[in-house]
């Protein structure tokens, strides 16, 4: 965990653990697993959206706000071991961004931060992107800007910040999601591109669990893991040890 309190904490399975978007299907998830490993768990999310935690009420601490409030994560986050963030680039003008920024500065030092994303956002010049989904990716930008809902380029630069940070980051960069009993635990490229995750699907509780299981690995420390379900045909066909991707 970077820390010998951490260190201590993880092996008696006590972490203390802040999910950044707790309210969201994946972020009630990411609880669910947490609380599952014995971690005390605060949970972040807007005013209006408690009442969706309402099946954790009484194991979970709830910090009510937006995620992009800094004197809200200052106090989400104060003691953790590790931050789990959902980057939602709602609205065009800098959710994402000011979630990430807040994190990365407010969090404990040495704590674990992990952050969740989409394939669109690239590591290196390595990430490769087929025609389609680049014009995909272009359009639904454009509209959704347009209509005010979702700003994507404003994750890509919540993920540049984690990226040039200093901090103990990882950045796990989802496929599509669909619901369905856990698979386990899901296969991950360094690159978009790699054929083993043409598969482009992983179970929603699978990707809060890859989340979850970032916390202890410390191998994925300043890796942005592209991920994809481990039953499907891709996964199956090409997967391999992790030294080897």
């Amino acid at each position: 965990m970077g820390t010998e309190r951490g260190q201590e904490r993880a092996d008696r399975g006590g972490l203390r653990v802040c999910v950044v978007g707790a309210s969201g299907k994946l972020g009630r998830y990411m609880v669910q697993h947490a609380l599952d490993r014995d971690y005390e768990v605060v949970g972040v999310c807007r005013e209006k959206s408690v009442g969706k935690l309402a099946e954790f009420e009484g194991r979970i601490t709830v910090v009510a706000g937006p995620t992009d409030d800094r004197e809200v994560i200052g106090r989400a986050v104060a003691g953790c071991d590790a931050v789990l963030t959902v980057l939602v680039p709602w609205g065009v003008h800098g959710y994402s961004t000011g979630t990430a920024q807040a994190v990365l500065d407010l969090a404990p030092a040495g704590a674990r931060l992990v952050f969740s994303c989409g394939w669109h956002v690239a590591r290196d010049d390595k990430d490769v992107y087929s025609r389609r989904f680049l014009a995909f990716t272009r359009v639904f930008g454009a509209l959704a800007r347009l209509v005010r809902v979702v700003d994507v380029d404003d994750q890509v630069e919540a993920c540049r910040r984690v990226f040039d940070s200093g901090t103990r980051w990882t950045v796990v960069r989802g496929s599509d999601l669909e619901e369905g009993e856990s698979e386990g635990l899901p296969v991950w490229s360094r690159h978009v591109g790699d054929p083993v995750l043409a598969g482009n699907t992983t179970r929603r509780t699978d990707y809060a669990l890859f989340m979850v299981e970032a916390v202890t690995d410390d191998a994925l420390v300043h890796e942005a893991p592209a991920i994809v379900g481990r039953r499907t045909p891709s996964a199956r066909a090409h997967a391999r040890p992790p030294e080897s991707r």
